[in-house]
């Protein structure tokens, strides 16, 4: 039977300070206080905008062995593209560096906005889109516009080092 993970959704939350956070916790020291008590957190920020590979590397360093991260999905994909035309985007997300999370890396996370209209041809098209395996997420992250900062794979399909492309 697979681990139970329990886990909270981001970390940086003002009006935890003091409650769950000791009041003199650097900020930056959030993410490593709070995954030593849960073994898995919701990574928001990749919701809002791509991430930069240096970020997700941080995350991966500032948590212990054992934990997992769900990744939120873009949406510039889901609520801005409604999922049409998101090869591109797909494959920016992919480029920016979520697999620098290495075995930390869980579920990939897609939310809908609640205007969001089900069309099944839609859904299934982008699901055919989505990588089923880190060496497909490589190839789909090959195709991302060459101005995004890459984080480079090595030919086990693991991201190794970010470098800039233009």
């Amino acid at each position: 039977m697979p681990p139970i993970r329990l886990g909270i959704s981001g970390w940086s939350y003002d009006g935890w300070r003091g409650t769950f956070y000791p009041h003199d916790l650097p900020h930056g020291k959030e993410l490593a206080y709070a995954s030593q008590r849960f073994n898995s957190i919701e990574l928001n920020a990749s919701f809002y905008a791509l991430q930069r590979p240096d970020t997700y590397r941080g995350w991966y360093e500032a948590t212990p062995s054992g934990f997992l991260f769900a990744v939120k999905g873009s949406r510039f994909i889901t609520h801005n593209k409604k999922l049409r035309d998101v090869e591109t985007p797909l494959a920016n997300f992919f480029a920016s560096g979520i697999l620098l999370l290495k075995e930390k890396l869980g579920p990939i996370v897609w939310q809908f906005a609640p205007s969001f209209k089900f069309e099944e041809e839609r859904l299934a098209a982008f699901l055919a889109l989505l990588p089923r395996h880190t060496e497909d997420a490589a190839r789909l992250a090959d195709k991302h516009e060459q101005s995004l900062a890459r984080a480079e794979l090595d030919a086990n399909g693991q991201q190794a080092t970010a470098t800039l492309r233009h």
